[in-house]
Order: structure tokens, then C-alpha cells, then sequence
């Protein structure tokens, strides 16, 4: 249905695209950054009539509609940043955990040495804090490094079939003698 819908809109274009060429509006294809230029002096009307048959032809052939995957390309950003928001909380409390471990190995190894487990407590605190801040800030950056990593390979993907589109698209457009650039 949402396929009838967007091809019944986009056969309306030929009119509505020579009224916007005299309003200034982009035209079909300089929505989705495709310069074309009428090769055989074809007119706005047949251009705008050839760029539809060419987006439907492109859509129906890669799988990809531009605009949704500029939808998805979006959404996928705004995923990433919340995955990287998240990653910050990794780590949390590390230190304080790392410091009651440490203590309780110092009061064991206090004990054990000079029958002072206080003093080895607090000198296993100590190292425990330390080391338990910074195997969490080491979690933290792992963890927002994956999330960056993870949100690169999405937007690479979806990069790749938008440029795949535009292939399919411009290939059509010339087959109709149009000069094409993206």
C-alpha cells in the first residue's frame, strides 16, 4: 500500500515539478544529491516524469529507498549516542569495590605478617581503590569505543545502499540520455 501511495505522489510530480522549478524547489533526484541534466532536451515535465520511473526502477531493484535509510542513517545516530551514554556508567562503583576487596586481602596478608590486620586493611584498601579505578575507566573506554565502533559499521552500511541506490537510479537516468553526477 505505502508503494501505490508514494507512486501515485511521485506521477503527480511532472506538474508539480515545473511549478517548483519556477518556485526554486528541488527537483526528485537533487532531493536525494543526484544532479541530472536533460542530454537530448527533454523538458522539466519529461524529466521529472523519467526521474520517478528511475527512483520506482532503482527502489525495486536494490531493496533501498533513500529516504527511509536517511530515516534509518538518523535513528542509527541517535542509538549510538545513547549506547556511548550508557558505556559511561561502565565501571561505576569500581573503586569501591576494588577497595573492600583489597582491603579484605590486606587484613589476610596484615595478619598474616605482623599480626596487624588493620594496618594491612588499610594498605589493600588503598591499592584496591586504585586498581579498581582503574580497571573501571578501562571497562568505560571499552565499552564506549564499542558502542562508537558498532554505530560506524551501522552508518557505513547504510551509506553503502544509499550509494547503491543512487548507482541503480543514475544508471536508469542515463539509459533515458541524462548526464548524471552524485
Amino acid at each position: 500500500m505505502k508503494f501505490r501511495i508514494l507512486t501515485i505522489f511521485l506521477l503527480s510530480m511532472p506538474l508539480a515539478s515545473a511549478m517548483a522549478q519556477d518556485s526554486g524547489s528541488k527537483t526528485l533526484a537533487a532531493t536525494i544529491d543526484v544532479f541530472v541534466f536533460p542530454g537530448a532536451g527533454q523538458d522539466a515535465a519529461k524529466q521529472s516524469q523519467d526521474e520517478v520511473e528511475c527512483y520506482n526502477w532503482a527502489t525495486s531493484n536494490t531493496g533501498s529507498d533513500p529516504f527511509e535509510l536517511t530515516k534509518l542513517a538518523a535513528a542509527q545516530e541517535t542509538d549510538t549516542a545513547n549506547a556511548k551514554k550508557s558505556a559511561e556508567q561502565v565501571g561505576t562503583g569500581a573503586g569501591a569495590g576494588g577497595a573492600v576487596k583489597g582491603a579484605a586481602v590486606g587484613a589476610l596478608i596484615g595478619e598474616i605478617a605482623d599480626d596487624d590486620a588493620s594496618k594491612g586493611a588499610a594498605y589493600g584498601a588503598a591499592a584496591g581503590l586504585i586498581a579498581g579505578r582503574r580497571q573501571g575507566r578501562a571497562a568505560r573506554q571499552q565499552a564506549e569505543a564499542q558502542a562508537e565502533q558498532q554505530g560506524q559499521q551501522k552508518q557505513a552500511a547504510t551509506e553503502e545502499q544509499i550509494t547503491n541506490f543512487k548507482k541503480a537510479f543514475s544508471v536508469c537516468l542515463e539509459a533515458k540520455e541524462y548526464m548524471v553526477k552524485y
